[in-house]
């Protein structure tokens, strides 16, 4: 009998991908007007973006990792600002100048941040059937504010942020907390989410039942990693679960 859902947040109940685009164009913009055309503010927009994702090259590694760990993620985005426009060839920006760029893609993207339609809606009527609980990856200084903005502890029983824990997905340790917090076993869960390689694969090792929001993604045979589910788009997990739920009471 399924009694938990547990649900990935960012591609998953949250369009991240469109609020990052709609902060990444109106960066891209300020970055123009701001530096009267001397950057590319969209090539710079873009990198930050790839940069607060971790998507480093090795020498971005070296250099990015230690700031994280010694003075935290804000000082390694705002590092990150200044080195994507000294390769532009402006040197000299101000602190505040800095900080303005970084706090404002950070409130326009939470600006834009919202569920995907249907999907407030239908964790309602979720929720009248099972213990909801959010594993979300990511930094505390990241997860915590778009959390809030969706309100989203008004929408689910527990939210687990992978920043604020020993491990992240797909450790077995978070998927675990996770089940604890239901109080339900592995065979009672499943979890939803759009990472084969954090959530996909973070269920498996866990026995925990997966389903994949696949988007545009291959599903790479090689890699060993099955989702019971596969759905194209977030709308599509309220027919599923209904479903399942439904199934579920057929077989009593």
């Amino acid at each position: 009998m399924l009694k938990a859902l547990f649900f990935d947040m960012d591609e998953t109940l949250c369009d991240t991908l469109g609020a990052n685009e709609q902060a990444k164009r109106l960066m891209g913009a300020s970055l123009v007007e701001q530096f009267e055309g001397r950057c590319d503010g969209q090539a710079v927009a873009a990198a930050y973006v790839s940069g607060i994702y971790r998507e480093w090259t090795d020498e971005q590694r070296a250099r990015y990792l230690p700031i994280i760990e010694q003075q935290g993620e804000s000082a390694f985005r705002l590092q990150l600002i200044r080195d994507l426009l000294q390769q532009q060839g402006i040197d000299n920006v101000s602190d505040e100048a800095v900080q303005a760029l970084q706090q404002a893609f950070d409130n326009d993207r939470l600006a834009a941040f919202d569920f995907y339609p249907g999907i407030r809606e239908f964790l309602a009527q979720a929720r009248k059937l099972f213990t909801l609980v959010v594993i979300t990856n990511g930094p505390e200084f990241s997860q915590v504010p778009k959390v809030e903005a969706v309100r989203l502890a008004e929408h689910v029983d527990h939210i687990i942020i992978g920043g604020q824990e020993p491990e992240q997905k797909p450790a077995r340790s978070i998927f675990e907390k996770a089940l604890r917090l239901a109080g339900c076993k592995a065979h009672e869960a499943i979890h939803v989410g759009d990472s084969l390689a954090a959530d996909i694969a973070g269920a498996q090792h866990s026995d925990i039942s997966s389903v994949w929001i696949q988007h545009q993604q291959p599903l790479d045979a090689e890699l060993g990693i099955n989702p019971q589910h596969r759905l194209l788009h977030p709308s599509e997990i309220p027919a599923l679960i209904l479903g399942l739920h439904q199934n579920n009471l057929d077989a009593v």
